[in-house]
């Protein structure tokens, strides 16, 4: 059995089992989600569910990796700046759910730590991998350099631009969660492709783990990942993107993902311009719940065009 498929299905048992104790534990804790009045009614169900649940699938990835991978020190690496992502997500949650602050962190605050710990892994990959600052261009087939100069901004715009799109799709039970499993079963198809083992099994334990949390994720669910999940996932596609120097791909497989952060800027934009949504409500799920579709409805639509994207990424790449 090919070793990814070991990966992706001991990371998927351990994450099941870490989330049948962790959920009770979460439920105990009252971590539970705050949902706006003011967006789809449906959704003032979901009020008091539990929230933080990123790190069920974050203890299945790091046992699935530090079990399986110790000699891999890459692989390892990108394990510690997932962990470092999702580490602002975490306090983000904890001033939320915990401290009753329902901002939580300042706007200007989660960019800082995001900038921060996306400057310390551009440094890892630039300077102490040696990567290279060359980008694949899709359809193209073939590589550009942009030097440090360009390269650094460009992978520190990647990063930001991952985290929060993420972030902004986990908006619907199991939405965010199957969508990370396409993209990041594609990126392992990716690395098999150009035969990076730290990717192969970095991805791979991360699919297998966004699938155990969806066990408890789907819909109706039982557990919301939080910005401590969204934000450790979005850094790990952001990373993984960049380690195989396929950033630029991102904007077709990830394309549920880019709308939903197009929408939201968009709608703002538009808002303080004209004083009138484009949207009747931002991100781009929401508005289609507003039309009527169901939630379920509007989670296997996005899932569907997700995997019809990933398939357009393997053939023009």
């Amino acid at each position: 059995m090919p070793i990814y498929i070991i990966y992706l299905i001991v990371s998927f048992v351990i994450t099941v089992i870490a989330g049948s104790i962790l959920l009770p534990l979460l439920k105990k804790l009252k971590v539970g989600q705050t949902v706006r009045d003011d967006g789809p009614q449906t959704h003032l169900s979901k009020s008091g569910t539990p929230n933080m649940g990123g790190l069920i699938f974050l203890v299945g990835i790091a046992i699935t990796l530090l079990i399986g991978s110790i000699k891999y020190t890459s692989c390892l690496y990108l394990l510690i700046f997932m962990f470092l992502f999702g580490a602002i997500g975490f306090i983000d949650d904890y001033i939320k759910v915990v401290l009753k602050r329902p901002m939580g962190f300042r706007a200007w605050q989660k960019m800082l730590g995001l900038l921060l710990i996306s400057g310390a892994f551009v440094f890892y990959i630039t300077f102490v991998l040696k990567n290279g600052t060359e980008t694949y261009i899709p359809i193209l087939k073939q590589f550009i350099d942009l030097g440090n100069w360009l390269y650094i901004p460009f992978a520190l715009l990647v990063l930001l631009a991952t985290t929060n799109s993420v972030n902004l799709t986990d908006g619907l039970d199991g939405l965010a969660t199957g969508i990370m499993i396409i993209i990041m079963a594609f990126f392992t198809v990716v690395g098999i492709s150009i035969d990076n083992i730290d990717v192969i099994l970095f991805c791979a334990a991360i699919t297998g783990s966004c699938l155990g949390f969806l066990v408890f994720n789907v819909n109706p669910a039982q557990v919301f990942m939080g910005d401590t999940g969204a934000l450790a996932l979005g850094g790990a596609l952001g990373m993984v993107s960049l380690i195989t120097q396929m950033p630029i791909i991102l904007i077709v497989v990830a394309g549920i993902c880019v709308m939903e952060s197009v929408s939201d800027i968009l709608q703002v934009f538009w808002f303080k311009k004209f004083k009138k949504r484009i949207f009747k409500m931002a991100p781009l799920h929401h508005h289609f719940e507003l039309c009527g579709w169901s939630e379920r409805k509007v989670v296997w639509v996005f899932w569907i065009i997700t995997i019809v994207l990933a398939v357009i990424s393997l053939l023009i790449i």
